[in-house]
């Protein structure tokens, strides 16, 4: 029982950490409800996310829009080649990709 441990903490440690950059945001990111979202779409200050799917060189999986900073930002999980994923901040509203 006692090795069992000594194998499975590690593990699990290793696996919340990897975890972690697709649970965490920073604290002045507020993340928009669907409502929120299709409001910010349709008053322009935000583009559709299909306009700036081109630009993540990938297949998006999961994405929402939120707030940082009072700049409109798509946080995007996105599956790239060799079966890698990637998180990616789109501009919302230029579609400029501003972190990989």
């Amino acid at each position: 029982m006692r090795m069992r441990h000594r194998v499975l903490g590690p593990i699990a440690g290793i696996l919340l950490l990897a975890m972690m950059p697709f649970s965490i945001e920073p604290a002045w990111a507020a993340c928009l409800s669907a409502q929120q979202a299709s409001q910010a779409i349709a008053s322009g200050a935000a583009r559709r996310l299909s306009s700036v799917a081109g630009g993540v060189g990938g297949e998006i999986v999961n994405a929402q829009l939120c707030d940082e900073g009072g700049r409109l930002v798509y946080r995007l999980v996105v599956k790239m080649g060799q079966g890698r994923v990637a998180n990616v901040v789109v501009d919302a509203r230029t579609g400029q990709v501003l972190q990989r």
